[in-house]
């Protein structure tokens, strides 16, 4: 009989299992553990009894910071083009209990948003026949109410949401890798230019992310207990689908990763093997289980919503044809959701135009997504990645992580990279999520020096994080030239999403009181709401053109005709957030 090598680790095993007891009359030694202990751990046990108080603030102090930025953008921001759908359906939500508007996206982070504005007092006015790109603005700009008050109210659940999901990183990376990888992973998160731009937006991204994030993890603390933990997985799996209609190809991949959990468990309980047969079943009952809960979820959403779930599918919604008609058509949701899937699937076979590295194209490019990673991550996290990666590939006993961190970001990746809108990173916003996991890996190499080279990354990434605040939406790292330059390389949500009109009106009053402005703007915000007396400028001779022009960045790069002849006329006087630039002509 052979035995294994003194200080080997199973490759199932992790450090959630408990070690076994030790044999009668054997010296009581702790069980091999993360290299932690060597370097940066190191630095923890040094403090000695300190180090629990210690750890505490410095989790404390970077969800404090992160939710800092959060607040402040929250605050500043005017309302983002999406976001005037999204508070629109939530204010009927809670007005009226009906589902009609931003059908095409489920409810659940909408729902969310009516815990903040559940005690304001919104007037909505006539709506009959309007749509939400319609109804939006007059809901917010039109009736009365406070449109920056609003906003920020339906924002704040979803920062706190976020703040949370931090929590949730930290503790799978933590569960990987012991008490400093969770650290690092809380780090990589909570200073992320992404994360926070889009966590204290009232959007569906980053719910929707969180709670696949979230699934993950627990599914991976099923392999310890299943019992416990998989329909807690499957609730929070359709949280995620209940938020964005783009976490549904994770399904198979949670299914197949519960039923992994479970034969683990079940092979730790009975290390002597049989019973293949009630192993498959097992596994099977998991991935079923996991599935069905999740679909349960989704319903249960909906009736919080409206508990009669009235609904009459509108006109002219795209057909699907072919095997994905039939899957839209079994899938065991609402007919909303089934509805809000045609207009998504329908958008997919559209033409949209895009623009990456100055070039405006029209279609899609598969390499959009990572190629726009690359300009809007920090560079420190940027090198942090591929660490943290080879780690969770070459570390023995760390890769079986692989399959619930790696995996599922590979294959949501690959999935976005198919669709037909290059709108922005937002569409990958689960990237730097589960891969502030995977760097926390770094903790696990023996090599000290790699371990070291994760301290000066961290302390990079947080410089650049706090060098952006408070203007997220258009941060881009240093190499391709920081914020004030996103706009040359990319568009959309990835700098400009109408969030400065706000901004703008407060350094016109502060410069400028009561002076005209010529106006190209991106966005659905009303300039004259926020005191601001614009004119259009591209319908006038540009020689008629004189004093103020505001200009939306999306509108530069490549520009032509008469945007062309006014910028070549004008001073550039102003940046306005990075996303607006003013000039004197």
């Amino acid at each position: 009989m052979t035995h294994p090598q003194r200080g080997a680790v199973d490759l199932d095993r992790t450090d959630l299992e408990p070690a076994p007891p030790p044999a009668a009359g054997a010296v009581d030694r702790p069980p091999p553990g993360p290299a932690t202990g060597r370097s940066l751990g190191g630095v923890l046990e040094a403090l000695g009894p300190l180090r629990f108080v210690v750890y505490g603030l410095v989790v404390i102090g970077l969800l404090a910071q992160m939710a800092a930025g959060m607040i402040t953008a929250a605050r500043e921001q005017s309302p983002t083009t999406d976001e005037v759908a999204y508070v629109a359906a939530a204010t009927i939500y809670l007005k009226e209990h009906s589902l009609e508007y931003n059908f095409e996206h489920p409810p659940l982070a909408k729902l969310l948003m009516t815990a903040g504005l559940a005690n304001t007092h919104i007037d909505v006015g006539d709506h009959a026949g309007l749509s939400q790109w319609t109804l939006g603005p007059q809901i917010l700009f039109q009736e009365g109410n406070d449109a920056q008050q609003m906003i920020y109210l339906a924002r704040l659940p979803l920062i706190i949401l976020t703040l949370l999901f931090g929590l949730v990183v930290f503790a799978f990376a933590r569960d990987l890798v012991g008490p400093v990888g969770g650290l690092v992973a809380l780090a990589l998160y909570s200073f992320s230019p992404d994360v926070i731009g889009y966590g204290s937006l009232a959007g569906v991204d980053m719910p929707a992310t969180g709670f696949l994030v979230t699934s993950l993890w627990l599914a991976w603390r099923a392999r310890r207990h299943p019992y416990v933990y998989l329909p807690l997985c499957g609730l929070a799996l359709g949280a995620a689908l209940a938020s964005k209609m783009n976490t549904l190809p994770a399904v198979p991949l949670i299914m197949a990763l519960a039923a992994l959990s479970v034969r683990h468990a079940w092979r730790t309980r009975r290390p002597a093997g049989g019973a293949n047969a009630r192993l498959l079943l097992a596994g099977l009952g998991a991935a079923v289980g996991v599935a069905a809960v999740a679909f349960l979820g989704i319903w249960a959403v909906y009736f919080a919503v409206d508990p009669r779930l009235r609904w009459t599918s509108p006109p002219g919604l795209p057909a699907v044809p072919g095997l994905m008609g039939h899957v839209v058509d079994l899938l065991p949701v609402p007919r909303p959701y089934r509805d809000g899937m045609r207009v998504q699937l329908g958008y997919e076979h559209q033409v949209f135009g895009g623009f990456l590295f100055g070039e405006r194209y029209v279609g899609a490019r598969w390499y959009y997504l990572p190629a726009a990673l690359l300009v809007k991550e920090p560079l420190g996290m940027l090198a942090l990645w591929p660490l943290g990666i080879g780690a969770m590939v070459a570390v023995r006993r760390v890769r079986v992580a692989a399959w619930y961190v790696l995996l599922p970001c590979a294959a949501m990746l690959a999935v976005a990279m198919s669709g037909a809108r290059d709108f922005g990173v937002r569409y990958a916003i689960f990237v730097p999520v589960l891969l502030a996991v995977a760097a926390g890996c770094v903790v696990a190499y023996r090599w000290r020096w790699v371990q070291l080279l994760a301290l000066p990354l961290l302390v990079l990434v947080a410089i650049s994080s706090l060098r952006t605040f408070p203007y997220y939406l258009p941060y881009s790292n240093e190499a391709f030239g920081g914020p004030s330059k996103t706009y040359l390389h990319l568009g959309d949500s990835n700098v400009d999403w109408g969030q400065d009109m706000a901004r703008l009106a407060t350094y016109l009053n502060e410069h400028y009181p009561g002076e005209q402005v010529w106006l190209v703007y991106k966005g659905r915000d009303l300039p004259d709401y926020y005191g601001i007396d614009a004119v259009g400028p591209l319908n006038k001779p540009p020689e008629k053109v004189h004093g103020l022009l505001a200009v939306s960045v999306s509108r530069l790069p490549g520009a032509d005709g008469t945007m062309r002849e006014l910028l070549a006329g004008s001073t550039k006087i102003a940046d306005i957030g990075h996303s607006i630039f003013v000039y004197r002509r």
